[in-house]
């Protein structure tokens, strides 16, 4: 048994133990949530940078905004697939990239202060496909923007910046997308072979900005990220994970910040999110994809960052393979998010969500503040794929004003929510409370929503008892 694995097995036990003394006393044990935190951290390690370092324009790369770039990324990471790793470094100025960089493995790509790596709109240009997924099943799709298959110790570091450029072309095509959106899940359900899932010209699917596919050691860190033509950062079947210091202003159509999909030991911490869509969105495949590949997303900690989009943090909806052992801690706000912390499924999923951990969090003004539901967009509801939701633990969670519902759980009669505490919960104004149906062992403690009670007042004749 290698090092990994025994410290897998340690934190699978540290859970175990947990929840039986939950079980048993009603009451979460904070020293044992920071045990199983610190154990998972200690698996992440990122990527290792390569000490050769070479500038991009030693491969003919111009920064005039004009030349086509590409070219020159291919033949870099050419060479340093041949030598066994490259630190490439992208001086300032602005390099046009006319299709998709393809990374090799031991490859740091650090776009410095200054440096502008613009992608070209036309769809051609990232043709042919590649193998990927979209909305949590596999596909054969149009080549992500940045695109690492089956590798190991990438990064993508500094202070510039990453332009999808897409507004014009790939950010229409949501009102094209139905057709291939239904087909790829009637592929899924009907287990077509992927190899057969071809989509690509005609098809409408966009392509994320970032994906790394089937991948060991990632470090993303630093780089602003701008104009994706879909989800930004895509993190697939990969572990050992670091996503430090990224910026957004990344506001088209589905611009989620990052997806972990399939994906284990992440880390993702002191993050400026600005984002057309979820914040953090932890998926892990839909339906029978997800039930195949049966790899849950786990061991994920969100810490200190600064939430600004639609959802702050989500759980689902493509999410059969399961979720577990989350922790979002130390977290605020950047600007206004409709939802806090969200956790979707329906039965048509199955797999299950446990061990959610979120600890002293603070919004503003939210719809909704932390949403749980297991009857998602109304769907499934005459299937039988019910999902297993518990051991959910929140602890200091505030926020200003919440316009709907602050606390809400909507489990099924058949599989109720279980297990779940919150304690010093806090909110100033609120509509609607608290909201539990189909939710077993739940416990509010030291909680107040739309402000706290004082002392209660002695009777007066402006109490008119007497007439």
């Amino acid at each position: 048994m290698n090092k990994t694995t025994s410290l897998i097995a340690a934190i699978i036990a540290l859970f175990a133990t947990a929840q039986l003394s939950y079980a048993a006393t009603g009451k979460f044990n904070d020293s044992e949530r920071i045990n199983r935190r610190d154990s998972i951290l200690s698996l992440i390690t990122g990527a290792k940078i390569p000490e050769n370092t070479v500038s991009i324009t030693k491969f003919g790369a111009k920064g005039d905004g004009i030349k086509d770039c590409k070219p020159a990324f291919d033949k870099a990471m050419r060479k340093a697939e041949k030598q066994g790793g490259m630190h490439i470094t992208v001086p300032a100025g602005t390099y046009y990239i006319k299709g998709p960089i393809h990374f090799t493995s031991n490859v740091c790509l650090e776009i410095m202060e200054g440096a502008t790596l613009k992608f070209a709109p036309e769809p051609e240009y990232y043709l042919p496909m590649v193998k990927t997924s979209w909305e949590g099943t596999f596909v054969q799709n149009y080549s992500p923007f940045i695109y690492g298959y089956n590798l190991h110790d990438v990064s993508i570091i500094g202070k510039g910046v990453i332009d999808g450029n897409a507004s014009t072309t790939f950010a229409t095509w949501r009102a094209k997308q139905k057709p291939a959106q239904k087909l790829s899940r009637d592929m899924n359900h009907k287990e077509t072979p992927v190899e057969e899932r071809n989509f690509g010209e005609g098809h409408f699917l966009r392509p994320q900005l970032i994906q790394f596919y089937g991948c060991k050691n990632i470090t993303l860190e630093g780089v602003f990220i701008t104009n994706s033509p879909f989800w930004c950062v895509h993190l697939l079947l990969s572990e050992n994970i670091i996503c430090r210091k990224l910026r957004y202003d990344a506001k088209l159509v589905n611009n989620d910040g990052i997806d972990p999909e399939y994906s284990r030991n992440i880390l993702i911490e002191d993050v400026e999110f600005n984002n057309g869509d979820d914040n953090v969105a932890i998926k892990c495949g839909r339906d029978n994809d997800g039930w195949a590949t049966a790899m849950p997303s786990e061991n994920i900690i969100i810490r200190g960052c600064r939430f600004k989009g639609l959802h702050a943090v989500v759980l689902g909806s493509e999410m059969s393979a399961g979720v577990q052992n989350v922790f979002v801690e130390n977290c605020t706000y950047a600007g206004y998010c409709k939802r806090g912390i969200y956790i979707k499924t329906n039965p048509d999923r199955g797999g299950f969500i446990r061990n959610v951990y979120v600890n002293n969090c603070e919004f503003d003004e939210v719809e909704d503040l932390f949403y749980v539901t297991s009857m998602y967009a109304g769907e499934g509801l005459d299937n039988t794929h019910f999902t297993t939701v518990e051991n959910l633990h929140v602890d200091n969670l505030r926020c200003k004003k919440v316009r709907e519902a602050a606390l809400v759980l909507q489990g099924t009669k058949a599989k109720p929510i279980n297990n779940v505490s919150f304690n010093r919960i806090e909110v100033g104004e609120v509509k609607n409370a608290v909201s539990f149906d189909d939710a077993i062992n739940v416990s509010l403690t030291d909680s107040h929503l739309g402000g706290k009670a004082g002392v209660p007042t002695q009777i007066t004749k402006k109490d008119n008892i007497f007439k």
